[in-house]
């Protein structure tokens, strides 16, 4: 019951997210919806980007939460995702964002990924979209809520959708038959890495607060 009364001083209508991705504001602004939780951009209260210093996405997204969470003073979640492609031995992982340099567009950093797989056949382009989501109730949180979840899929040799961004018009979807980037928002939402990670972080929600009320 300490833990609950610690978190409902923490203003839960709304929640820092620890990043600058627009696609990913919108993604977890529309997963959060049915919470009656306002997600808003750490740009909000003007915090800079984390130094990303940890070698997988959990210690990212733990050094990233902590860090908004300390410079805003509300509860943060933060998420760490990325491609893995099996071909290239986990690569780009959680350097997917800067894959082909700091600052990168997603149109580089794709075209990138093609060049790397130029010679690799089909049966051989697997790979898995990955995601990590830490949320603190302050930046000391010596309990923070954590997981990860893992979306399969394969390398196409050439993009395909106008949907989505990063690494949606390359990643096919089998049981869907088509990228990523070729789903509908709903579809997306309810089958991918982070709608995957979302749904796990709900049920560690709903167990450290002991019940569904504590949602919304």
């Amino acid at each position: 019951m300490a833990l609950k009364g610690a978190v409902l001083e923490k203003n839960l209508d709304k929640i820092v997210l620890a990043s600058g991705n627009a696609g990913k504001l919108r993604e977890f602004s529309q997963l959060f919806a049915s919470w009656d939780i306002e997600v808003v951009p750490q740009s909000d209260y003007n915090i800079p980007d984390a130094d990303e210093t940890g070698l997988s996405f959990i210690e990212n997204a733990l050094i990233k939460a902590r860090h908004a969470s300390r410079l805003s003073g509300l509860p943060a979640l933060a998420d760490d995702s990325g491609l893995a492609v099996d071909a290239l031995h986990g690569a780009p992982g959680i350097y997917s964002a800067r894959y082909a340099g700091i600052g990168a567009t997603d149109a580089e950093n794709n075209r990138k990924l093609l060049e790397a797989l130029a010679d690799t056949p089909d049966e051989q382009r697997g790979a898995s979209f990955n995601c990590a989501l830490a949320f603190v109730r302050r930046e000391d949180d010596p309990v923070p809520l954590v997981c990860s979840a893992r979306w399969r899929g394969r390398i196409l040799h050439e993009a395909a959708g106008e949907g989505g961004f990063g690494y949606d018009p390359l990643f096919f979807v089998e049981t869907e038959g088509m990228a990523s980037a070729q789903l509908s928002r709903e579809v997306k939402n309810r089958i991918s890495h982070r709608g995957q990670a979302v749904e796990r972080f709900r049920a560690l929600w709903q167990e450290y607060m002991g019940s569904e009320a504590a949602l919304g």
